[in-house]
């Protein structure tokens, strides 16, 4: 079956089946095919057992309270931030695109939600300054994968869930390799700007002033002290700390900076409604998905069969790499999380690697897969933003795909990166 679903699957996609209904429609066919009716039964069953979790319901509430934390103008309140500490320098809005999506990535934890909060502000503004659309919307694609790695991270969220790890653990290893991507961004666009003549954006800010814009970005910045210091501190779980993230935005939105209106709650919630709905039927699929193929024995044989290629872990963390970076190219990083997470961490557990930091390591290739060609979904997200043609952004942004493939893997050759600050908290041995 795992021969065949890939093939199958991407046909499906090819032809313009929303990928939920292809997750289903791949192996139903095949089951069918095989004569397999039972099992095509505990298939579409599972559907639901999938999405009925309680750590799960994290999802919906970060989206929510990133939701909450972009329609009150928190974005805006970033971004002036970053640009009073990064503006004046050459390419400065390039180097406050990136240092604004550090930033957000705490609040959301999500690619989609930072191309198209961030993108809509910074592409208009840096095309002004007299950059390419182009290079801007690439630049807002390739910073906009930060977000799912710095915490909270909702696939860090999906792949504890499926692989029983700690949440907290995965979150504190996900910080370094987050920063590490947006370093060498912006080390990129110090190449390009002195190469390139990029214009500065702003004059150089006064102290006072910089501190007037931190003053102003203060309450936005505490959402992830408070995530990671409750979850850490054990005074409540993932998915109380998303709930807690909620009616923090909530007041800050409403009472603190006096930005949102009742009249807007509706329209928020259906937003967020919508976009949870993608992400947890996407995980229903792929968990269903998950629970046919583990009944064919379909996973130990390809165990076997990557075992076989070779003894050495560090040859086979090569090859897995460039495997998940062609999986990220296809399918989004949740479902590919799902059905490739239980196949290849046993795997590579039994070889010594750890698992917390085979999780960042899979997870930060599958996010970074969400900018690369053809399917790349933020770039799709970018090009709507932008108005700009997707093959346009494709070949912009290699550049700094070519970074992130770099930090990809020095993640995977030197494990201090990730595992240093989960042993220094306890959270992994």
């Amino acid at each position: 079956m795992l021969v065949w679903f890939l093939p199958v699957f991407l046909v499906f996609l090819l032809i313009g089946l929303p990928v939920f209904f292809a997750l289903l429609a791949a192996p139903g066919l095949l089951l069918w095919l095989n004569g397999q009716t039972n099992d095509i039964t505990l298939l579409y069953r599972n559907v639901y057992n999938g999405m009925d979790s309680f750590p799960l319901m994290a999802i919906p509430f970060f989206m929510l309270a990133g939701e909450l934390m972009n329609r009150g103008g928190i974005t805006i309140r970033l971004v002036e931030f970053s640009q009073a500490l990064m503006g004046h320098l050459r390419g400065g809005l390039a180097h406050v695109n990136v240092l604004s999506s550090i930033l957000f990535a705490g609040l959301s934890g999500s690619a989609v939600a930072d191309t198209s909060a961030l993108g809509s502000m910074l592409i208009p503004a840096m095309e002004k300054q007299g950059y390419t659309r182009k290079f801007a919307a690439a630049i807002t694609a390739a910073s906009s994968v930060i977000g799912p790695i710095i915490p909270p991270s909702g696939i860090m969220i999906i792949y504890a869930y499926v692989m029983g790890e700690s949440v907290a653990a995965l979150f504190l290893a996900g910080i370094v390799p987050g920063v590490m991507v947006g370093i060498g961004l912006m080390l990129m666009i110090k190449v390009m700007a002195n190469r390139y003549d990029f214009p500065v954006a702003s004059r150089k800010y006064t102290w006072p002033e910089r501190g007037q814009a931190s003053l102003k970005a203060f309450f936005p910045l505490m959402t992830p002290v408070i995530i990671l210091g409750g979850i850490l501190g054990g005074i409540f779980t993932p998915t109380e700390a998303a709930a807690v993230a909620v009616g923090y935005a909530f007041l800050i939105g409403f009472f603190v900076l006096r930005t949102l209106t009742l009249k807007e709650v509706p329209d928020v919630l259906s937003n967020a409604g919508m976009t949870s709905a993608v992400v947890l039927l996407l995980v229903g699929a792929a968990m269903a998905f998950k629970t046919v193929v583990s009944l064919s024995h379909a996973p130990e044989q390809l165990a076997a069969l990557i075992l076989g290629l070779s003894e050495n872990p560090l040859i086979l963390l090569f090859l897995i790499n460039l495997l998940l970076f062609v999986v990220g190219m296809f399918l989004d990083a949740g479902p590919a999380i799902i059905i490739l997470g239980p196949i290849l961490g046993p795997i590579f557990s039994s070889l010594g690697v750890d698992p917390i930091h085979f999780a960042i390591i899979m997870s930060v290739n599958l996010t970074v897969g969400l900018a690369t060609p053809p399917m790349g979904l933020v770039l799709f997200v970018a090009a709507a933003v932008s108005r700009e043609r997707v093959e346009t952004i494709a070949k912009a942004i290699l550049p700094f795909l070519a970074v992130e493939i770099a930090v990809i893997f020095l993640i995977t050759y030197v494990p201090a990166i990730s595992m240093t600050i989960p042993r220094l908290t306890g959270f992994a041995n």
